[in-house]
């Protein structure tokens, strides 16, 4: 291959390699030369600015010490403060991976201590943080990847191959709309070039019970021809119908961050046991979230990796989620650049960062518009938290409790921040998933914004440690707090109303004036969250035998905006004008009218091309 021809001839003659693998994009060399292993840095610096690939350098099996010796090594040389939890080993890759509380003592300064673990075992040591809230998920994902090392190196070696084969050159850049247009939910972009064949995202909704799925009979999309899919974040809407595509015979590759990874296979796992609760028929199994995490290849923000041999992918944080992406596709050799937002948001937010718009070249770009209608303006974040807050305080001191309905992912751990840096002296319960992705949260507190990094990782200021929280995990333990008689804050999913837990509170404290039920975040046409939110007064529920029985709503219903994950019409219109002008502009996501005036005015502000397509409709961008 000619790629790895190149590497060869670079190469210092005595450099003694005795393997070139794939990982990926990635190019791994195995060297028999001790010292070129300890000391090969400079030699590959100078090689990755020639090829402009990523390359490493491991040591030959021969070369390695035993695993009991190192794991006693690395106990006694690690400081006890950095709290290791967890080391093995997965000598296909020959790897050490270490998992601590503190990372960074495992790091050492300007990595010495990894240096001095590296050059004393001959082992590749890899650290990844282990949560202050204990994360069985997280613990599955990463020994199913453990107990797969053997095929993933298979598959990732075979995936390389494919990336730096020999391509045509790039004749015609298209996408096809096959979910999420003039919509919220089913999101799914099929785009494509002469060369390559890649999915952006593959949702369901939630809210529809007639066409929850995207299009994937459409003509030109065939499961077997799929070269990779992108995932921008985990929220179901576009991550929901995933291990269908790997149930059918998709062996591909999955892009995504690693906490989108870890949170969308916890939402996975919960729908299909909510499909199992209501007899419905859930499109996959627990098998297909499985064949999904092990073919998934998490990225880092600005990580950038060839996907394909004419596509190359950078994720860029998009503010909406813990690890949710702007995903930026650059395709042929410099030909054309497209964005993806996803969900994003271009504002302030105490959990996340705000969204990149560190973007060299945009020719193409797909947009949100969920809150891209002219009337969508939302009040300061400030006024969004104080108000959440007097809500609380007055239902309390009337004796009144609260329930918040919040998906579990994003605007659950927003609203605890929230509530638990207010003076609010009640318990705080958590249910449904929403400490298990708390949890998540813990484990990647680099994905969050710096002022919460440093609260967490500097002061020792956890918000999801907070001892006002309670995590409630069983029936016998959701009946306590459904028979309270003092005052309490209630957080729970759904967040549209549209199953979980959240409906055995609403049930129960649907009927006491006293009580609040506070909206938060978005609520899609055709969930009860939504006909609630009109001013409906008497609900229809479905009752434990399948029956249902008419819920008449007395307790206060309120709507706090201004804490949506999503950008409003301003911050929309901003982020297209601070990126790099883009040529012509997509517009998804967004319910019909809202897509439109969205539209009209990024038509109006830039002067490019902007186009609102329908679902099953084909763009050509180049």
């Amino acid at each position: 291959m000619k790629i790895l021809d190149e590497i060869k001839e670079l190469l210092p003659k005595d450099a003694m390699i005795s393997e070139v693998c794939f990982e990926g994009s990635e190019i791994i060399l195995y060297t028999k030369n001790r010292e070129f292993f300890k000391n090969s840095t400079k030699a590959i610096k100078k090689i990755v600015e020639k090829v402009k690939k990523r390359i490493e350098v491991r040591a030959d099996p021969s070369l390695i010490k035993d695993e009991e010796k190192t794991k006693e090594f690395v106990k006694n040389f690690v400081t006890k403060e950095a709290e290791i939890k967890d080391i093995y080993f997965e000598p296909e890759f020959n790897k050490i991976i270490i998992h601590a509380q503190k990372p960074g003592l495992v790091i050492g300064k300007a990595g010495s201590t990894l240096r001095e673990i590296k050059n004393k075992t001959y082992w590749t040591p890899v650290v990844k943080r282990a949560g202050i809230i204990e994360s069985e998920l997280i613990r599955g994902i990463r020994k199913m990847l453990h107990n797969e090392a053997a095929y993933r190196k298979k598959f990732l070696h075979e995936l390389g191959v494919k990336i730096y084969s020999e391509t045509k050159d790039v004749e015609w850049i298209r996408a096809t709309a096959l979910g999420g247009f003039r919509e919220v939910g089913r999101s799914c972009i099929f785009l494509q070039t002469n060369n390559s064949k890649v999915l952006l995202d593959c949702g369901i909704s939630l809210g529809s019970s007639k066409k929850p799925f995207p299009y994937l009979e459409a003509p030109e999309f065939h499961i077997q021809d799929l070269d990779a899919i992108i995932l921008s974040h985990a929220h179901m809407d576009h991550s929901g119908l995933i291990p269908y595509l790997y149930e059918y015979g998709y062996r591909g590759p999955l892009y995504s961050t690693a906490p989108t990874r870890d949170l969308t296979t916890m939402l996975l796992l919960d729908y299909i046991q909510i499909c199992q609760r209501e007899n419905k028929k859930e499109p996959f199994t627990s098998k297909g979230i499985e064949e999904m995490i092990k073919h998934s290849i998490p990225l880092g923000y600005g990580e950038v990796s060839d996907i394909t041999p004419d596509m190359r992918l950078t994720l860029e944080n998009a503010g909406h989620i813990l690890g949710s992406s702007l995903v930026h596709v650059h395709i042929g050799n410099g030909l054309y650049n497209i964005l993806y937002t996803g969900d994003f948001k271009y504002g302030t937010n105490s959990l996340l960062k705000r969204a990149s718009t560190n973007f060299a070249r945009v020719e193409g770009m797909i947009i949100e518009s969920t809150y891209g209608g002219y009337d969508c303006i939302q009040p300061k974040r400030e006024d969004a938290e104080k108000l959440l807050i007097d809500i609380i305080k007055k239902t309390i001191k009337n004796n009144g409790k609260v329930l918040i309905p919040s998906f579990a992912v994003g605007r659950g751990q927003e609203v605890i921040k929230i509530v638990t840096e207010s003076d609010i002296d009640v318990p705080i319960y958590l249910d449904g998933m929403l400490w298990d992705a708390t949890a998540i949260h813990t484990a990647y507190p680099e994905f969050l914004s710096r002022s919460v990094q440093t609260k967490i990782l500097h002061r020792g200021e956890n918000p999801f440690t907070d001892k006002r929280l309670k995590a409630i995990g069983s029936q016998k333990e959701r009946d306590v707090v459904l028979n309270q008689k003092t005052p309490c804050v209630v957080i729970s999913s759904s967040g549209m109303l549209n199953g979980g837990p959240v409906i055995s509170y609403l049930k129960r404290f649907a009927s006491d004036e006293k009580n609040v039920l506070i909206f938060v975040g978005y609520q899609a046409e055709g969930t009860m969250g939504r006909r609630i939110q009109k001013g409906w007064k008497t609900v229809q529920m479905e009752k434990n035998d399948g029956t249902t029985e008419m819920l008449e709503l007395k307790c206060q219903i309120e709507t706090v905006n201004g804490l949506s994950g999503h950008s409003d019409h301003n911050q929309l219109v901003n982020f297209a004008k601070n990126i790099p002008k883009p040529k012509r502009i997509l517009i998804d996501h967004g319910e019909k009218t809202r897509a439109i005036e969205l539209a009209k005015t990024l038509y109006n502000t830039l002067k490019v091309e902007t186009l609102v397509p329908r679902n099953l409709e084909t763009i050509r961008f180049k």
